[in-house]
């Protein structure tokens, strides 16, 4: 009897070894857990977050499918520049994200004429506008000319014959844009990060 009695409290002692280790380990999963939401949810609110481009609007440099890290920390310290890439809120539906590229800054005037587009500047003096990043054959349509506010831009997407942007709904508030993008990361044979053009 008294050996019996030895091995149930051996096992009883193995148990609540076992159960003392499964506790330790589900704290410590719990608390990584809390650490890497701690680290990562800011990261993704206010620094860069993942996107994937849907659509041709901005064919050539982004396509379909392409996985882009987006860079939200600088328009916190400075405004968008003009050929930068950008990712917002659509006005019209806040809950959509478009990807289109800033060619009128605040307070300029767009004017889209004969299949080109060219832009005024505050005093009305014309700015030089490249635009290495169309195809050769592009024309932009239709003929507009639009004056921004002051926390107003104008986005256009590349491929301007397959790109619903500004011309269609008007100005982009500044409010709506998220980020830049900042890194293709697949396919990867288009890895790398990306420049304004």
């Amino acid at each position: 009897m008294r050996i019996r009695h030895f091995h149930m409290n051996k096992e009883l002692l193995t148990v609540e070894k076992q159960t003392k280790k499964e506790r330790g380990f589900f704290w410590e999963a719990i608390r990584f857990a809390l650490v890497a939401f701690l680290i990562v949810m800011p990261f993704r609110l206010w620094i860069a977050q993942p996107f994937i481009v849907r659509g041709a609007s901005m064919d050539p440099a982004f396509v379909d499918g392409e996985y882009l890290i987006i860079d939200e920390l600088s328009y916190h310290l400075r405004a968008p520049e003009r050929g930068e890439v950008v990712v917002f809120r659509y006005p019209l539906d806040p809950k959509t994200f478009f990807i289109k590229r800033v060619i009128g800054l605040p307070e300029e005037t767009v004017i889209i004429e004969s299949g080109g587009v060219s832009i005024r500047d505050v005093d009305d003096a014309p700015v030089l506008l490249q635009e290495s990043y169309l195809r050769t054959e592009t024309e932009t349509m239709p003929d507009l000319r639009v004056k921004l506010g002051p926390e107003e831009y104008f986005v256009m997407g590349d491929n301007r014959s397959e790109s619903l942007d500004s011309r269609r709904w008007g100005t982009l508030p500044r409010a709506l844009i998220t980020g830049r993008t900042l890194v293709r990361l697949w396919p990867f044979t288009r890895i790398g990060f990306l420049q304004k053009s």
